[in-house]
């Protein structure tokens, strides 16, 4: 397993899918799962800090296997079929609960675990992104895509509620 972290959510262009992006913490591979609106909303308001008034399904399940005296101790990206990943939810007491990557990615965050991934999964899905080609001694900014992709999602999560997500 390599250990991961989530480099944000994106809107992917020109379908407007989004995704979350993954980076493995001592390598340069990123690992992009598309998700759905509300995940992705899920995802990026706990990346942002941001509580809402009232407990979101991921911040419900948190505090519901805390209250019962268990944690989540890691969440792990096991395999990927057919672009569809799949997750799991790693207990301090070794159960694990199977789940969809994007639900466990959020909560993950929320628990404030670490978040690993199959080799397997960052062999077939894994992309090389560097930060910058040798021999350049500044970073390039985003792109233009990569802006109009971002003010396109802070414009999404300006006009999204709780309540929209409601079932």
């Amino acid at each position: 397993m390599i250990e991961v972290e989530i480099v944000g959510v994106r809107i992917e262009l020109p379908s407007n899918q989004p995704l979350v992006l993954l980076r493995e913490m001592h390598g340069e591979r990123h690992v992009p799962i598309w998700i759905g609106t509300p995940e992705a909303s899920a995802i990026a308001l706990a990346q942002q800090g941001v509580v809402p008034p009232r407990p979101m399904t991921h911040d419900l399940l948190v505090d519901v296997v805390e209250s019962l005296g268990h944690s989540v101790v890691s969440v792990n990206i096991v395999a990927v079929e057919d672009n569809i990943f799949y997750g799991q939810l790693q207990f301090e007491n070794g159960t694990t609960v199977s789940s969809r990557a994007s639900d466990a990615l959020a909560i993950a965050l929320r628990a404030k675990c670490r978040i690993w991934c199959a080799d397997s999964v960052m062999e077939e899905a894994g992309v090389r992104i560097t930060e910058h080609d040798e021999g350049e001694d500044a970073e390039p900014g985003p792109t233009v895509d990569e802006e109009r992709e971002l003010r396109r999602f802070r414009e999404f999560l300006d006009d999204v509620e709780p309540e929209d997500f409601d079932g």
